[in-house]
């Protein structure tokens, strides 16, 4: 199968701040070659049902998930709302821009 694009995986990361206390820092980047696909028309309104609004598909090689919450696509972060696999072999990611719940 040919990837014809690439996104990065985004883990979150704990520093100190000058108080002590414990504060989001930089995410880890992480390269993963994928192919961007269309949202499912019926993707897309289960998703409306609940407030979200699925914006961008990925199929990467499930092997590369890592349990990533967040995936950066040309610059612009997206919270990734699900995840599918029918095979076991390759994983889609559905992309939002906005977080769930809101």
């Amino acid at each position: 199968m040919m990837w014809r694009d690439v996104i990065y995986l985004l883990t979150a990361t704990k520093t100190k701040n000058g108080y002590g206390e414990e504060v989001e820092g930089d995410p880890v980047r992480r390269e993963v070659f994928a192919n961007k696909k269309s949202v499912r028309q019926s993707e897309f309104y289960q998703a409306l049902a609940v407030g979200m609004k699925p914006e961008l598909v990925f199929e990467i090689q499930a092997i590369e998930y890592k349990g990533e919450l967040k995936a950066d696509f040309e610059g612009t972060v997206y919270h990734i709302i699900r995840t599918f696999s029918n095979n076991g072999e390759t994983l889609e990611l559905i992309l939002s821009r906005f977080p769930m719940g809101g």
